[in-house]
């Protein structure tokens, strides 16, 4: 499970490297350069291409958990302020337990509900501004984006693979970068022609990191857990973003956002905990008691 949250923890720095290393206005080139070399790189490690149906099982996981989701935080982070997207994100793991209640069988419980509403307060009082405006169309992207990562959580637990996880990490982003290469250039243009150090820096940190190591951790997480057990841990993507804002870039942290916070980790905490059945009792059957007959002299 540590290892496993890793994977959000690293997720967090994103906003940091994308801020001080990359080119500005150019996030879906950034998505297609976290997914699609990092996938490459895997893929060419592993030696491992998909077999039989997990072609297009490849290609569905691709979509949801990196490219549909991807453009559509695109549509989302352009049409409203950073914290609404964050907040209506983090409906995520409510979403992946009523799906895992409904594809896998898990049961739903209230703890779990409650975790999740408190998981939601807790970021919007990390990240929502009082005077944040909404968007109906932007609203509606990031719940899309959440509502397709949900789904591609719960689909990786329930569609299993004989291949190494290196190999279905690595067909997943080269999927997922495949479908975010046409619409990053037909938004947002041809890349730069002559990069500077800090963004091959900043390139670099996203595809080794945040993508090739990041996704496989997540992935490995999918497999040995609970997939709500793995989508409450993505509340730490927030949590260390504004700790990085703080630490880093000498942003002013108040005391909403020290609770919110507070509140995001209780949540967490909560979320993991698993109620174990009662020890089954061994009966021993009782065998019968038979008397001698006393014989008669």
């Amino acid at each position: 499970m540590l290892v496993t949250a890793l994977a959000p923890s690293i997720w967090g720095t994103t906003y940091l490297v994308t801020t001080e290393l990359l080119p500005p206005g150019r996030p879906l080139l950034a998505a297609v350069v976290r997914a699609l070399p990092a996938g490459l790189l895997l893929v060419a490690l592993t030696r491992r291409l998909p077999q039989g149906i997990w072609w297009w099982r490849a290609l569905v996981l691709g979509a949801l958990n990196i490219g549909v989701f991807f453009a559509l935080l695109f549509v989302a982070a352009y049409r409203l302020p950073g914290g609404v997207a964050a907040t209506v994100g983090s409906l995520q793991p409510l979403l992946v337990a009523a799906l895992s209640a409904g594809l896998l069988r898990e049961r739903l419980s209230r703890r779990t509900v409650l975790a999740g509403i408190a998981g939601v307060a807790g970021v919007g009082l990390l990240v929502l501004r009082a005077d944040a405006q909404l968007d109906g169309l932007g609203i509606a992207a990031a719940l899309g984006g959440a509502v397709a990562m949900a789904t591609g959580v719960v689909l990786s637990k329930r569609w299993t693979s004989q291949a190494p996880l290196l190999a279905t990490t690595g067909w997943q982003l080269v999927a997922g970068g495949l479908l975010l290469l046409p619409v990053a250039f037909l938004v947002e243009g041809p890349p730069p022609a002559a990069p500077t150090a800090a963004n091959l820096a900043g390139y670099g940190y996203l595809t080794t990191i945040g993508a090739a190591l990041a996704y496989a951790l997540w992935f490995r997480g999918i497999h040995a857990l609970s997939p709500t057990q793995v989508t409450f841990l993505g509340l730490l993507s927030p949590v260390v973003a504004t700790a990085l804002g703080w630490l880093v870039l000498d942003q002013r942290l108040t005391w909403a956002q020290a609770l919110g916070a507070a509140v995001v980790l209780a949540a967490l905490v909560v979320a993991q905990i698993r109620r174990t059945p009662p020890p089954t009792q061994l009966v021993l059957p009782v065998q019968p008691v038979h008397k001698e007959k006393e014989s008669c002299a």
